[in-house]
């Protein structure tokens, strides 16, 4: 397999995971953490969550904190939903909505500004395109950006 459909099958693999969280990027965490929210909730005491991590209910009570100010690390999150017979789901979302639509918001930028300077160019040697071949050949480059996905698209 060449490296070009070897991308190809990483980005459509990449976004078949994105979308399994698609609808779910705007929600919003407790401002007291999920941990605090669903023991609270479960009617679970800090000393009983303490007792199922193995750790002093100080140690919960520091974690529910952490969480809150956005400090804890995925791990005890991980440990913590294990603890509360819950899992941790995580993930990223693109954005634009898509992985494809962001490399195109990308590549379109990218294609734009590459051809505005060839633009720049020609006009100072009084050789300027008119506006439908400007875009026509930010289209044309924005596709060869897309299969080549460059790193510079990153910059």
């Amino acid at each position: 397999m060449n490296k070009m459909n070897t991308r190809k099958l990483q980005l459509e693999q990449l976004e078949q995971k994105i979308q399994a969280f698609k609808g779910v990027e705007n929600s919003v965490s407790p401002p007291v953490g999920w941990i605090k929210t669903v023991r609270v909730s479960l009617g679970m005491t800090l000393q009983q969550l303490a007792g199922r991590l193995l750790v002093s209910k100080q140690n919960v009570s520091v974690m529910e904190a952490r969480e809150a100010e956005g400090a804890i690390t995925l791990k005890s999150l991980r440990e913590v939903a294990n603890a509360l017979d819950m899992h941790l789901v995580y993930g990223f979302v693109a954005k634009d909505g898509s992985v494809d639509q962001l490399i195109d918001r990308k590549a379109k930028a990218l294609a734009t500004q590459i051809i505005s300077r060839t633009s720049t160019t020609m006009r100072l040697e009084d050789q300027e395109n008119n506006p439908h071949r400007l875009e026509r050949a930010i289209q044309e480059r924005m596709i060869l950006i897309k299969n080549e996905l460059p790193k510079s698209l990153w910059d």
